[in-house]
C-alpha cells in the first residue's frame, strides 16, 4: 500500500479527516550525504479535531498517530495543519 494511503487511513483513525494531500519530495534528496533512506514528505491536513490546539499540539498529534512510520519509512514530514475554517480561508 503507498505510504500515502497509510498515512491517509491513520489520521483518519485519529480524527474526523476534512481534506488531505501529500507530497513526495524524497527524489530532491537522494544523493544528499545525510540521505538514509525513507520518505521527505509535505502534507496539508485539514480537521476540526485542531480546535484549541496550538501548532506544537496539532504537529505531535500528527507525529503520534504515524507512529512507528516516521522511525523508518517516513525520514522527513513537513505539514499544515488547519481547521475547516482556517482551511477555506
Amino acid at each position: 500500500m503507498p505510504i500515502e494511503e497509510i498515512m491517509k487511513l491513520r489520521l483518519s483513525d485519529a480524527m474526523d479527516l476534512q481534506h488531505f494531500e501529500v507530497k513526495d519530495f524524497t527524489g530532491r534528496h537522494l544523493h544528499h550525504k545525510q540521505n538514509d533512506g525513507g520518505f521527505h514528505l509535505e502534507a496539508i491536513i485539514v480537521s476540526d479535531h485542531f480546535k484549541n490546539m496550538n501548532l506544537i499540539e496539532r504537529h505531535r498529534l500528527v507525529y503520534q498517530t504515524m507512529g512507528a512510520l516516521m522511525q523508518n519509512e517516513i525520514h522527513a514530514l513537513s505539514m499544515k495543519t488547519l481547521t475547516v475554517e482556517e482551511w477555506k480561508k
